[in-house]
């Protein structure tokens, strides 16, 4: 683990396993911590996991302008380009969906795999009164925010509130995704949400639908799934990214 260059750009990335490359993206104000319940698994499973962190998240500077996800897929594209050597698999979570989608329009020669957890592409896709976004914007979570920015970010904590405020804007206006564009990928995709997700299940439905090659799996759980049941969602996962078509002893996951 450590900061690297791409493009020009600090980054911070955490690399471990052996194996095919598995990329793993995470969600706003989050970073490579995030995925705790899923990397040392897939590390067992016999991937090699990077979780590289964006822009202005975890150890990763902010860089000057807006924050946009047509800009994270751009930094995403050329942390792959220059890290992994192969195709990779890539695992998004929340906005880390959003820009795997992205990175998979533009560069399909990048991407093997890609699994979409938790995320709606479009506005149309929201969940009516959600409380995800309210929760980001109250006073107790801004300060819970700020806390674990300020305990890893080389900006230091007084920047937050920059950082926050153009999270929030990109949030506010984005994505707006046309799901007809979806059609270009050539990725196989699994989409994953909870039954009390911040995105319907009407819109995960209509997602596949427009994906030429994916499937649905919906479980009991919030937009916190893969830390609410990591033994559920890191075995779908597993099994989706070895291709695997056989039917799993779903028995120790019951109860």
């Amino acid at each position: 683990m450590g900061q690297i260059e791409v493009a020009g750009l600090p980054v911070w990335h955490e690399v471990s396993g052996d194996g095919d490359p598995l990329v793993l993206l995470h969600g706003a104000f989050a970073g490579a911590s995030s995925f705790f319940a899923q990397t040392p698994s897939f590390v067992e499973a016999g991937f090699r996991v990077h979780v590289p962190e964006r822009r202005g998240h975890g150890h990763t500077p902010d860089v000057d302008g807006p924050l946009n996800y047509s800009v994270m897929a751009d930094d995403t594209i050329a942390y792959l380009d220059q890290e992994v050597d192969a195709p990779a698999h890539l695992v998004g979570w929340s906005d880390g969906a959003v820009v795997a989608v992205l990175v998979a329009r533009r560069r399909p020669d990048l991407v093997a795999r890609m699994v979409l957890i938790g995320q709606y592409l479009n506005s149309a896709g929201k969940v009516p009164g959600g409380e995800l976004i309210a929760s980001l914007e109250s006073p107790d979570m801004i300060a819970l925010l700020r806390r674990s920015y300020g305990a890893v970010s080389p900006d230091g904590a007084d920047h937050f509130p920059i950082v926050h405020a153009k999270t929030m804007a990109m949030i506010a206006a984005e994505p707006e995704i046309a799901l007809d564009s979806l059609r270009s990928i050539t990725a196989p995709a699994l989409v994953i949400q909870g039954d009390r997700d911040e995105v319907t299940v009407e819109h995960s439905v209509a997602v596949v639908a427009s994906l030429p090659d994916a499937r649905l799996a919906v479980l009991p759980g919030t937009h916190a799934l893969p830390v609410e049941r990591p033994d559920l969602v890191n075995a779908l996962i597993v099994s989706f990214l070895r291709n695997d078509d056989t039917t799993p002893d779903w028995s120790a996951f019951t109860g």
